[in-house]
């Protein structure tokens, strides 16, 4: 073929994408005759400050560091809630879970009237996986899943052609002190071959390897360094440097992380995967300051709060072909926008009714984006840079995040006509959502709103801090 009519070729292809997708993006679909791979990788509770990407002199993360310098860092990236599952939601499905019913993070102790056989991912919901799968991809998930226990919620019912984790929330670290049944490959269970964050990196090689030359999915999400704080002793070693005791053992745990995630970009590089492959590092919500400690300054809140450090997150984009290597972007983008962006990189049709973006390769973007979030009790709207919070138990606030990203002055009684005219939108937004299919309990709705203030957080904190397990001597 003449080198006009491939470049013919990759036009009309780049153009069928438009078409079916409605408004995808012709150059990124068509810079590649090959369908790159997708690695999301995906960060547990870290603090939006504990990476050196983002400034933390206490945290060592030089790998994910290289990986930022390599990518695109997006300073305002969002997740859809500030909890672990239903953010998980809204990332795989590319659709504010809100949408389904995905309000909360799913417990084992449902209020009465509750049907369990509702609590998970809406099974009317298409995953990435299931999509990509459909377009020549193989699909593998590893690591944390947490959305739904019963059967037709596994990740192998939901696109995946292999899964290697956890099905619920959390476990201990320590291959020996794993409970059993709670770590499977593909429905059945097995034992831990390694502490679990290289575990999971192990398990990620390994199949990257098993593609064998077919477009993969790699769905890397990994439990770091969501509590229980076990951290081995050489890596405790690395940071006695710092004298607190939790901090020192975040720093350990961030560390694995750290080296895990390295691990897997080496993985890709050693085998020549680098220019094919779509890499995205994330977290799933804010850093966790009960427990972990986190840090998630220059923000204020946390995990839990629909403030800027509960909702949002560090994230890296690294293009197959380089493009905008070393940047930083300060417009929104939201995990949702994870879905379309890959559906595009794959040449795949991006369905209506998402709310997700495509990321653009270039430097643009829409600065006036509404995104909005509820969570329980309280609801959030933003809109170029203002911020909305409404709560139940107060007025709503309203911030600049341009002048003011940590919160500190609310202009909501300078701007009420401001106020007025986003409380009206977020109303309107919660009028197209569907009613929650369960509910986390009352401990939470009240925890949602003790979680505003700095004197509960820093004394439950302390609590977790008086009761930290003793470090391992081996």
């Amino acid at each position: 073929m003449t080198s006009g009519r491939r470049i013919l070729a990759v036009l009309v292809s780049g153009l069928a994408a438009l078409v079916l997708g409605g408004c995808l993006s012709v150059p990124l679909a068509a810079q590649s005759p090959r369908k790159p791979n997708i690695v999301i990788i995906l960060a547990d509770d870290a603090g939006y400050g504990d990476f050196g990407f983002q400034g933390s002199r206490e945290m060592a993360t030089p790998r994910i560091d290289a990986l930022a310098r390599q990518g695109v860092v997006y300073d305002q990236a969002y997740a859809t809630t500030p909890f672990c599952s239903p953010s998980r939601a809204g990332l795989l499905t590319g659709r504010h879970p809100l949408r389904y019913g995905f309000e909360f993070n799913l417990t084992h102790d449902p209020a009465p009237g509750i049907d369990p056989a509702f609590m998970g991912l809406a099974t009317g919901e298409k995953t990435l996986a299931d999509r990509l799968r459909g377009h020549g991809y193989r699909t593998i998930a590893v690591g944390k899943w947490h959305l739904g226990d019963a059967p037709q919620f596994h990740p192998n019912a939901r696109g995946f052609d292999h899964f290697y984790g956890l099905i619920g929330g959390n476990s201990s670290y320590f291959p020996a002190r794993v409970k059993p049944g709670t770590l499977q490959r593909n429905g059945t269970a097995v034992t831990a071959r390694d502490y679990l964050t290289d575990d999971f990196a192990s398990e990620a090689i390994g199949q990257i390897d098993a593609a064998a030359g077919q477009p993969f999915l790699l769905y890397l999400a990994f439990t770091a360094p969501h509590t229980p704080m076990d951290a081995t002793a050489a890596d405790i070693a690395r940071f006695r440097h710092i004298a607190d005791p939790q901090r020192r053992r975040l720093a350990a745990m961030m560390w694995a992380l750290d080296r895990a995630t390295g691990r897997v970009l080496g993985a890709l590089a050693a085998r020549g995967l680098d220019r094919d492959t779509l890499v995205i590092f994330t977290n799933d919500n804010g850093g966790d300051m009960i427990g972990l400690d986190t840090d998630n300054r220059p923000l204020r809140g946390m995990k839990g709060t629909l403030l800027e450090g509960g909702v949002r997150v560090p994230m890296i984009v690294r293009w197959p072909d380089g493009a905008g290597a070393g940047e930083r972007r300060s417009h929104p983008v939201s995990l949702m926008d994870i879905v379309p962006t890959a559906l595009v990189m794959a040449g795949a049709p991006s369905p209506r009714g998402l709310d997700g973006l495509p990321l653009d390769r270039e430097a643009t973007g829409q600065p006036e984006r509404k995104l909005f979030w509820r969570y329980d009790t309280v609801a959030a709207m933003r809109q170029g840079p203002w911020k909305l919070l409404r709560f139940p138990d107060r007025t709503p606030q309203l911030y600049d995040l341009d002048a003011d990203p940590g919160e500190a002055r609310d202009l909501a009684t300078a701007q009420p006509e401001r106020v007025g005219a986003m409380l009206r939108a977020l109303f309107a937004w919660e009028g197209t959502m569907e009613h929650p299919r369960w509910h986390t309990g009352t401990f939470w709705s009240q925890e949602d709103i003790r979680r505003y203030s700095q004197g509960h957080v820093r004394a439950e904190n302390a609590r977790a801090k008086a009761s930290l397990s003793p470090e391992p001597k081996d």
